[in-house]
């Protein structure tokens, strides 16, 4: 039989688990308060590539536009490459705290003089890198599995 005492410091011994746990495994951001909806938003960015200066334009990407884009807090979730109708799509998924930080950052993104000047010279070298641009912002339903996808 269990004394008072042992019991007593087993109970708190369970309880300080599950707190630890839930401190772990439920990062803050998810724990909005009751009623208040997430305000994360998604923003999927499609651009049609050229399979002639491709490697350009990934160079382009990888080693300048994603660097700078950090500056800015752009929080780039996944990149992808597709086909569709014998065209070539670059694909990439932000996530953003609000549609007013996204708008904010992307305004500031465009009009840094590294991007710009970067953006003139290798399309100078290459020509354009660039066809068509699409965005799209994409807002969670309330039954998302997922409320946030980047880390």
């Amino acid at each position: 039989m269990i004394s008072i005492f042992a019991g007593q410091k087993y109970r708190i011994l369970i309880a300080s688990i599950v707190m630890l746990t839930v401190g772990v495994i439920v990062p803050e951001r998810f724990l909005a308060s009751a009623g208040e909806p997430q305000k994360v938003i998604h923003q999927l960015r499609i651009y049609e590539i050229f399979d002639a200066n491709k490697k350009a334009f990934h160079d382009r990407f990888r080693d300048h536009a994603m660097r700078i884009m950090a500056k800015y807090d752009f929080k780039i979730v996944a990149t992808w490459e597709s086909k569709k109708d014998n065209r070539t799509e670059f694909l990439y998924l932000l996530e953003w705290p609000d549609e007013e930080t996204m708008n904010d950052r992307w305004k500031k993104f465009l009009g840094d003089p590294e991007w710009i000047k970067i953006k003139k010279e290798t399309g100078e070298m290459n020509g354009p890198l660039v066809g068509e641009i699409q965005a799209r912002t994409l807002y969670l339903t309330d039954y998302s599995p997922h409320k946030t996808l980047a880390k």
